[in-house]
């Protein structure tokens, strides 16, 4: 049989990789500070005793697009952008230290600071409780600030401060929650040059057009892979009855 359809396959197994990233990314189109995932690949030649005029597909790295999202302002308390570069870090399930741009925070019952989605916020000396009965702001520079609800106005009290972050976006790597995490899962200090915008959020950076059209040229090239195939099928087909009149 024609080995045409290892090649073949070998693209068409990627391109439906890679759909699966485009499908993911366009689902999260909504996301607040979700970055994109990219997929790359090269191409390997096959070495044999022909010519080596065909090659296989092999995944190469999988990585983030790191541009920013667009900040859309919410005015609400707790939401929190970072302006630029930087990350805000939360304490992980497993209590390793990730990264997220996703500032939408909350208190739980017991006021600790916590993400969305229920991840505990870090500051620069670990968690940050909110007394009760106060309102927050938070600075620019994540430093968070009370003034009690039963005095207005009221003087602020400092509670904590927001540890940002601004590792080398090359040595970050998406981990299975979506969080972010340094490639040897070590911790990073915190950046005092890390700001933040308040009262907004930071969108995802996915281009629904740019991911439409990517899905259209993945199912087109997906075609051709197995108009391949089907052209080393009806190949054999031919062999097979030439040589069945040569016996």
């Amino acid at each position: 049989m024609d080995r045409m359809i290892y090649t073949a396959m070998s693209g068409a197994k990627h391109i439906l990789e890679q759909q699966t990233t485009t499908a993911h990314n366009l689902a999260n189109t909504s996301s607040t500070g979700f970055k994109a995932q990219v997929d790359s690949f090269r191409a390997v030649p096959i070495v044999s005793d022909g010519l080596n005029t065909r090659t296989f597909v092999v995944d190469a790295t999988v990585g983030a697009d790191f541009s920013n999202g667009p900040i859309q302002a919410t005015n609400r308390d707790l939401d929190i952008a970072i302006q630029g570069k930087g990350w805000l870090a939360v304490q992980r399930a497993d209590g390793s230290e990730g990264y997220t741009r996703n500032g939408a925070l909350k208190l739980n019952e017991n006021g600790v600071l916590q993400t969305s989605n229920g991840l505990t916020v870090l500051g620069d000396t670990g968690p940050i409780t909110i007394p009760p009965d106060v309102r927050i702001s938070i600075g620019k520079d994540g430093t968070i600030s009370s003034v009690q609800n039963t005095t207005v106005p009221g003087p602020a009290n400092t509670i904590g401060r927001l540890k940002l972050v601004n590792p080398d976006e090359s040595n970050l790597v998406r981990g299975g929650d979506g969080l972010f995490v340094t490639a040897d899962n070590s911790p990073v200090q915190a950046d005092a040059t890390v700001s933040v915008v308040t009262g907004a959020l930071e969108g995802s950076n996915v281009n629904v057009v740019d991911a439409m059209v990517t899905m259209i040229s993945l199912q087109r090239q997906f075609d051709t892979q197995m108009r391949l195939l089907q052209d080393a099928e009806k190949n054999a087909e031919k062999a097979n009855q030439i040589f069945g009149l040569n016996g």
